[in-house]
């Protein structure tokens, strides 16, 4: 019996609204049946009707509840579905004495009473006092509750355990020790996810084969062109690589209780708790992303300044306030045109930010030309520098060699599951249902994302390229004629090889180099391509250029 049929007999229509904390409770607890058949016997009694019942497994501090928007919206409709909405009690609504009284009285704008089975109170003001003393003392007990909680849950942090907070990419938890009936976990690598990691920070710094290092955009089109996945089987995204390139926990450090579960806020640093993981990236390594996305960010450097025609354009940087140095032109009175690098920062937003920083063009362009020419390009410098990169690449490799075996003992795991599970199907020990279909379809995606990852670790034990004596003279003698005389194309791409910045004091100026890129451009014979940014569309944009 519904609608106008259920009004002319005067019958009460009633929904009820149940809830639990969370959805572990909603799986295990009774609390959620006993709910209901609680409401379903004051209907009874009462000789009320009871058409629905509206169920969540969430926190009752806030509305962002799913059930309970639809129930409260259903409220408001104009066919008025129902009369009355039953609740165990008011904290079962809200543990918020301002939200509950806003919604008791937005419901009864529409004709709809919020009635507790359990606290029954009428419509006078004495009763309603006592309704919102009830709440204050229920917001009140949550309130503590999730002090005592947090005060436990930051002790167990203190010790190392994981406390249930969803986990970034390249980490997992496992059970290391029980307490009674608590579990405690630690935090620990993830190798085949741990790879995609290091070859996303891999991407940003350094790039791919020699097409120099890519931007986030770039990124997430080779990751989802070659297969690799997130946790969830999913594409990656601009947005999620963005934010495991600014994720300290790489590093070797998770901080617990860092933010305010509500306002996002960050918390004071007494207040936050760090706990040792294994590091999937170096600080250094870090920290070089950390300074190249700031540097990247529109904000900071437009992207006018990285494709310019001048040579340190996209180079040169304030070594203050860690502004680029952008062009900026003047006329004398003779009308000569002078040509300055200037701190983009100081101009945009005053000396409150920098002070400020102008260098002659021509003065900065052949001090820095002459500084690599004469101190770099020199047979000596370069063995050097190609020593030192050999020395790192044999530490790496040893690493890679480590996670290689790893990750080769997780997928024969794997492997040997699958095999298990197709065996006991095949002899008939078990019937092949759905959520079988579904372990199997979930194992082979763990095996093929952890042979990817085995690939990537495979890659990184590269061998060394054979350098002659011969081919480092023959190099440095080209280069030294052609970074100082050559095209400025020629001039720009080799300085993008292996200069990462150039930052720019009163009276000083300190390059930092890419010794990688000098081994590249040594072995290669010649330069690799600098790669081509997004932002140019046209481009070679006719196909002759491209033969």
């Amino acid at each position: 019996m519904f609608g106008d049929e259920i009004e002319s007999i005067g019958v009460v229509r009633a929904v009820a609204y149940v809830r639990v904390s969370t959805g572990r409770q909603a799986e295990s607890d009774l609390s959620i049946p006993d709910q209901i058949n609680q409401i379903s016997s004051y209907c009874a009694n009462k000789g009320w009707l009871l058409v629905c019942v509206y169920s969540d497994a969430t926190t009752g501090t806030d509305d962002n509840r799913q059930e309970f928007q639809r129930m409260i919206e259903r409220a408001k409709d104009r066919d008025r579905p129902y009369d009355v909405i039953l609740i165990h009690s008011y904290s079962r609504i809200f543990r918020d004495h301002f939200s509950l009284e806003m919604y008791i009285r937005s419901l009864s704008k529409h004709d709809v009473r919020l009635v507790s089975i359990t606290q029954e109170f009428g419509d006078d003001p004495a009763h309603v006092m006592m309704r919102q003393m009830i709440s204050l003392f229920d917001e009140y007990q949550s309130k503590e509750t999730g002090k005592h909680v947090l005060r436990s849950m930051k002790e167990n942090a203190r010790q190392g355990f994981y406390n249930g907070a969803p986990l970034p990419l390249g980490y997992s938890a496992v059970e290391v020790e029980r307490r009674g009936a608590r579990i405690k976990k630690h935090i620990v690598l993830n190798e085949a996810e741990a790879e995609i990691v290091r070859l996303i920070f891999r991407l940003y710094r350094q790039g791919q084969a020699g097409l120099g290092p890519m931007g986030i955009k770039r990124i997430v089109s080779f990751l989802n062109d070659q297969g690799y996945l997130t946790r969830k089987g999913a594409h990656f995204g601009i947005g999620s690589v963005s934010q495991l390139l600014r994720n300290r926990i790489y590093t070797g450090e998770y901080i617990f209780n860092r933010r305010q579960s509500k306002t996002k806020q960050l918390k004071p640093k007494s207040e936050q708790i760090t706990i040792v993981v294994p590091a999937i990236i170096s600080v250094d390594e870090f920290e070089e992303v950390q300074r190249k996305l700031h540097i990247n960010s529109p904000k900071i450097t437009p992207p006018r300044t990285v494709t310019s025609t001048i040579l340190l354009g996209g180079l040169a940087f304030c070594a203050s306030c860690g502004g680029a140095m952008t062009l900026r032109t003047g006329t004398s009175r003779n009308g000569k045109v002078h040509r300055y690098y200037n701190c983009s920062m100081h101009q945009r937003a005053g000396t409150d930010i920098c002070a400020g920083r102008s260098v002659r063009m021509d003065t900065l362009d052949d001090l820095v030309t002459s500084h690599l020419r004469d101190r770099l390009l020199n047979e000596e410098r370069i063995a050097q520098i190609l020593a030192l990169v050999a020395e790192n690449r044999g530490n790496k490799a040893a690493e890679s060699n480590g996670r290689v075996a790893t990750l080769q003992n997780e997928k024969k795991q794997i492997e040997m599951k699958l095999a298990r599970v197709y065996r006991m199907v095949e002899e008939g020990d078990i019937a092949l249902d759905e959520i079988l279909k579904e372990r199997i379809v979930s194992l082979r995606g763990q095996n093929e994302q952890t042979a990817l990852a085995l690939e990537l670790a495979r890659g990184q034990v590269a061998l060394q390229p054979i350098i002659t004596k011969d081919a480092i003279s023959e190099f440095a003698t080209v280069m030294r004629t052609n970074i100082a005389e050559g095209e400025m194309s020629f001039r720009k791409a080799y300085f993008r090889s292996v200069v990462h910045r150039i930052e720019v004091a009163d009276e000083e100026i300190r390059i930092v180099g890419i010794n990688a890129g000098l081994e590249k451009a040594v072995a290669g014979g010649n330069l690799p391509c600098p790669p081509v940014r997004v932002f140019e569309r046209k481009w070679r944009t006719r196909q002759d250029s491209n033969l």
